[in-house]
């Protein structure tokens, strides 16, 4: 059984010898490793190479060559039968396995006690460093505790001195309050029947004031019915003319013919591009919780689509990159419940373009010489002034027009929270 920093060391240079050998003379169970790197060999194969030269003799010789030509000097000396004294017992036993002197055996055995000794000496070595280490922080530690202990010392006899400095003067402190005691009791006496005068006196204004007090509280009480009256008027009043703007307002609207809110600004330019290039949306979705980005009544948020998705699935194909962030916006939709329409540049897909969009999701394919930049500048256009837009681009562009627009333009990270 040889040593493993033996073994190891045949390994290393049966692994090194490998990859220079002719094809026939690498033995069969090695020829799947011979094309490996040698650090690579010894890992993976360590086993089989030990093995085969265990086994085959001219694999063994012809690692013993490569030793010859590497060190002569160790080479020449074992097959003397010697033992250098400066090498490695592992190198000069590794080279006796290989060579195979005469008392190769017992030089291997030799070099295996060698490498024994010293690793019990290096064992002993560290025991007795670890010993001085622990005596040392031992040592160090009653130093750490002498220390700790007369700071006690100093400071408990510090705490006693305090204390009958403290015990002293609470005896003076003492005789003088007894003293001053007993030259109130004496001054007490004296007061006690001008007091006596004093009480019926204030017992006197006191009834008075609660008289006075009883006269405030009912005419208090009186105010605040007053007062409860006058806002109940108030209300009534403000009730009336509120009620008296709704009607003006529904019947401005009769007179001006306004049409229903259901039909957006935003759906007359989609179905314009709709129209041109024949896209197909089908809606479904969920309701879910409101942004406060879009907390606005009727806010309206535009998406610049392809600048999110290629923010955060470039590597996904256009169509999976459309479905990923539509279902997201019917995410938005639902919780939110603001107008989102999301707008992608529609000139390279070529004929029709089928998308499933989320109820609540509006999507626009910009037709052949219009960017999708276009269609949203369009689409912030022509909402009325003072509706709330929010229009989500990294695109310094789109959010420059956007905000000259009127509109509040947001980076594409803004929307990634809500995205999958």
């Amino acid at each position: 059984m040889l040593p493993e920093p033996v073994r190891r060391r045949l390994v290393e240079r049966a692994a090194d010898r490998l990859g220079a050998l002719a094809p026939d003379d690498v033995p069969a169970s090695l020829r799947r490793i011979a094309r490996f790197e040698p650090r690579r060999r010894a890992r993976l194969a360590g086993a089989q190479i030990a093995a085969a030269l265990e086994r085959d003799e001219a694999f063994r010789a012809l690692v013993a060559d490569a030793l010859r030509a590497a060190d002569p000097d160790l080479a020449a000396a074992v097959e003397a039968g010697e033992t250098p004294v400066a090498v490695d017992p592992a190198d000069v036993a590794a080279a006796a396995y290989l060579l195979r002197p005469s008392g190769w055996e017992d030089l291997v055995a030799g070099a295996g006690d060698l490498m024994e000794r010293d690793a019990r000496r290096r064992h002993d070595d560290g025991e007795v460093e670890r010993l001085r280490a622990r005596l040392a922080a031992v040592e160090e530690e009653k130093d750490r505790e002498i220390v700790q202990l007369t700071a006690q010392v100093d400071a408990l006899r510090a705490e006693v001195r305090r204390l009958r400095t403290r015990i002293h003067e609470e005896r003076t402190r003492t005789r003088d309050a007894e003293r001053t005691a007993e030259e109130a009791r004496a001054g007490a006496d004296k007061d006690r029947e001008g007091a006596r005068a004093s009480v019926a006196a204030a017992d006197a204004e006191t009834r008075r004031l609660r008289a006075r007090a009883t006269e405030l509280e009912g005419q208090l009480e009186s105010a605040r019915r007053a007062g409860r009256a006058e806002r109940t008027d108030d209300t009534v009043r403000l009730a009336v003319l509120v009620d008296a703007l709704v009607d003006a307002a529904q019947g401005l609207r009769r007179e001006l013919a306004l049409p229903s809110v259901s039909d957006r600004p935003a759906d007359a330019v989609a179905a314009r591009y709709a129209a041109a290039e024949r896209v197909e949306v089908e809606r479904t979705g969920e309701p879910g919780r409101l942004d406060r980005l879009l907390a606005a009544p009727q806010a309206h948020l535009v998406v610049d689509g392809y600048n999110v998705t290629k923010t955060y699935w470039p590597d996904l194909a256009l169509a999976d990159q459309r479905a990923r962030l539509l279902g997201g916006l019917g995410i938005v939709a639902a919780q939110t419940r603001a107008e989102v329409t999301c707008v992608f540049d529609g000139a390279d897909l070529g004929g029709r373009v089928p998308t499933q969009a989320p109820r609540g999701v509006r999507v626009v394919f910009s037709p052949a010489g219009v960017t999708a930049d276009d269609v949203i500048a369009e689409l912030v256009g022509a909402e009325p002034r003072g509706r709330r837009v929010v229009v989500v681009s990294s695109d310094a562009e789109v959010a420059a027009s956007a905000r000259q627009a009127g509109a509040v333009p947001v980076s594409a990270d803004t929307l990634g929270q809500h995205l999958p």
